[in-house]
């Protein structure tokens, strides 16, 4: 049974860190562990999370308050904890590359645990942290000490650049040279982003898709592709960017 470290700790409005350790779990950037919410039926479903940080057979996740599943996670107490996973296809780990990684809001979770196991293998990142206002920024110190460049931008301006990434940072996503580009955010914002990388350049994303059931059992978090329809939770989360029918994701 996995544990549950710490009380969920608030580190951004709406946002908490959540320590759970998963014996005999390993992880792998991308991928995300799925939680029961309760004990009862309500919530019945389970809600997935990416993994922030991993360290051995422990998981640090962080969850957006939402809706009652999260909200109820918020204000759980150390403990036993009903989870499922670690499961899904991560992102691919390049060695010695020039990167760029781009995040929006709570997407930018994954692309943590994505941009430490990268250092490791000697590349040089560019990091877009992309958030409402400065207020939701969660972690900003550790992702800036890790990147080779660090960019915020927020829509209110209260904190780094005024604006949308894929608007005032559309010039340095769109700039030849990086060996990949990797994205995790709201759709429209992955959506503009593989639509600027520039063609040399391959793009990944990461689906928010809802999971429902998380092992690829209820396909209520199909992904239209060029390859045909992909289940988000074990053909994904991670898919490349430009084979997805972004018209007809779901809102």
């Amino acid at each position: 049974m996995a544990i549950l470290l710490n009380s969920p700790e608030q580190v951004a409005d709406e946002h908490f860190m959540m320590k759970i350790k998963i014996p005999g779990a390993s992880f792998f950037p991308g991928q995300f562990i799925n939680i029961k919410t309760s004990e009862g039926t309500d919530p019945l479903l389970r809600r997935p999370f990416s993994i922030f940080d991993a360290e051995g057979d422990t998981a640090t996740i962080i969850i957006r308050v939402i809706g009652k599943g999260t909200e109820l996670l918020s204000r759980m107490e150390p403990g036993e904890i009903n989870v499922v996973g670690p499961t899904g296809n991560g992102f691919t780990m390049e060695e010695n590359k020039n990167l760029l990684l781009a995040g929006g809001g709570v997407g930018n979770a994954p692309l943590f645990y994505l941009m430490k196991e990268l250092k490791k293998r000697g590349n040089r990142i560019t990091y877009i942290y992309c958030s409402r206002s400065a207020s939701y920024l969660f972690y900003p110190e550790m992702y800036e000490k890790l990147a080779d460049e660090f960019i915020i931008t927020t829509d209110d301006g209260s904190a780094g650049v005024k604006g949308f990434a894929t608007d005032v940072m559309k010039d340095k996503i769109s700039a030849e040279g990086y060996d990949r580009v990797y994205c995790c955010g709201p759709d429209p914002m992955m959506k503009k982003t593989t639509s600027l990388t520039h063609k040399n350049s391959p793009v990944e994303v990461s689906v928010e898709n809802y999971f429902g059931c998380g092992v690829g059992l209820c396909v209520g978090c199909t992904v239209d592709t060029v390859d045909g329809y992909k289940r988000a939770c074990v053909d994904g989360p991670v898919f490349d960017g430009r084979k997805i029918l972004w018209e007809n994701m779901p809102d």
